[in-house]
């Protein structure tokens, strides 16, 4: 492939996956120094985009750093586009929140891409993931065990973050680079095999090409038609729920469906994995389709059967307008929710499983003092959910949840001196938790899920 039949390529994929319009707004392209982000960004400048070069600087690899931090400046300045530099204090983020170094790296380079993106109105974050990083993302998730979603590898868009390199090999880049005389950097960490996707790209995939020339290309062809698949499983999806599904989706004819289809299971988990339930909750909810009155919650919604019917119903209402500092928590009128509060002892501990709509802490909380906040959440905030190591952001665990944009506007916290102990109805924190040596626990009930205060 030679350098104009790449450009051609990769301008192909951004109009055949509508990843870039040609409106003038710029770009926000994450330029490592590494082969692939010059790439990528040498070929959306030809292409005629207004890129917007940022360079992370984690400040992990002393020299090395540096030296990968001068190279982005030069070959963004010989490329005609400002580069700037983001400094990271990378080790402080993974001590204040029990994060991984890769995902303290995720989020402080994506938090800072998305900063930036809203301040010079682009329209989208391009990073320079190849074909080869999906076949490694393919056998990643293989191994943990996956479904369609996992094994389709990663999309050419997923929200703001466009991917117009997918298409295209590390050889083929390379061969580009030379052609056009750009020098770049290797990360010396990519050589080391302590961890399993390094293990993966340098011992496990060269042995099965060594063995097997032709697989990597077979995988990759094997990925598209797996997207083209799920494309047309979604679509029967839609059309089976038509059947079964009221026109709000709040009422599924379970025992019809079941009666009437095969995957009645699979078909279930489609229909409700958007509202937090799983695929064992999806298998309960099957089981129990004669027994009228058993109810499931997810971090987001409550399921009720009545004489072979599903309702679902939403646990999200309106978030208070401002913060309301709670001078006594164990005083309900207090809250702007509707709950209930008591005190227990440890004896009459007996919490039902998935009970996010229940808090439950040890009374040693109160001790000293503390100021207790219900707000809204924000941007940024994170917590130590309960049942985890470390801390986690509520965007990432709304995601998971799939929680809509609507929702999450509406979703509040409560907070002690400034850290979150509870999403209210979706997830509690692992502080001041009930143990062994607890005396007496403070209990908080919402009692109203419908109620337009509730988170």
């Amino acid at each position: 492939m030679n350098y104009s039949e790449f450009e051609a390529k990769i301008a192909e994929s951004i109009r055949q996956d509508s990843l870039l319009a040609a409106d003038g707004r710029p770009v926000i392209v994450g330029l490592s120094g590494g082969a692939d982000s010059v790439a990528l960004l040498s070929v959306l400048c030809r292409l005629g985009y207004d890129c917007r070069a940022i360079h992370c600087n984690f400040h992990l690899r002393g020299e090395e750093a540096l030296r990968d931090q001068h190279h982005a400046e030069i070959v963004a300045a010989r490329l005609g586009v400002m580069c700037e530099v983001a400094d990271f204090d990378t080790r402080s983020y993974m001590a204040r929140y029990g994060v991984s170094l890769e995902m303290a790296c995720r989020e402080l380079r994506y938090d800072y891409f998305r900063k930036r993106m809203s301040e010079c109105d682009a329209q989208a974050i391009a990073v320079a993931h190849h074909q080869d990083d999906n076949i490694e993302t393919f056998f990643l998730n293989l191994l943990r065990g996956t479904g369609l979603r996992g094994l389709r590898g990663m999309l050419p868009r997923q929200r703001d973050v466009v991917r117009p390199l997918l298409g295209v090999t590390r050889q083929d880049i390379e061969g580009y680079l030379a052609f056009r005389g750009l020098d770049y950097v290797t990360d010396s960490t990519n050589a080391v095999n302590d961890a399993v996707r390094n293990r993966l790209r340098n011992i496990v995939i060269p042995h099965i090409c060594q063995e097997f020339p032709e697989a990597c290309g077979a995988i990759a062809s094997t990925m598209r038609i797996l997207r083209a698949n799920e494309k047309v499983y979604e679509s029967a999806i839609c059309d089976a729920a038509k059947r079964y599904q009221s026109d709000d989706g709040n009422r599924i004819a379970l025992c019809d469906m079941i009666s009437e289809e095969a995957e009645a299971h699979t078909l279930l988990f489609e229909l409700l994995r958007d509202r937090g339930f799983n695929a064992s909750q999806a298998s309960d909810m099957i089981r129990s389709c004669g027994n009228s009155g058993r109810s499931f919650v997810s971090g987001t919604h409550t399921a009720l059967i009545d004489r072979g019917i599903l309702s679902v119903q939403s646990k999200v209402g309106e978030m208070p307008d401002r913060d309301c500092v709670i001078d006594d928590i164990t005083d309900a009128s207090l809250w702007p929710v509707a709950c209930r509060i008591s005190t227990i002892s440890r004896d009459g501990f007996t919490p039902r499983k998935g009970e996010t709509d229940t808090l439950y802490l040890d009374a040693c909380a109160l001790d000293g003092n503390p100021e207790w906040v219900v707000r809204s959440w924000r941007e940024g905030d994170r917590m130590k959910p309960f049942g985890m190591k470390g801390s986690r952001k509520l965007s990432d665990i709304f995601s998971d949840a799939k929680i809509s944009v609507a929702d999450k506007r509406k979703i509040s916290v409560l907070t002690r001196n400034g850290e979150i102990i509870w999403v209210i109805g979706l997830r509690t924190a692992r502080l001041f938790p009930v143990t062994d040596s607890t005396d007496t626990i403070i209990k908080v009930a919402i009692t109203n899920t419908d109620n337009k205060n509730l988170i």
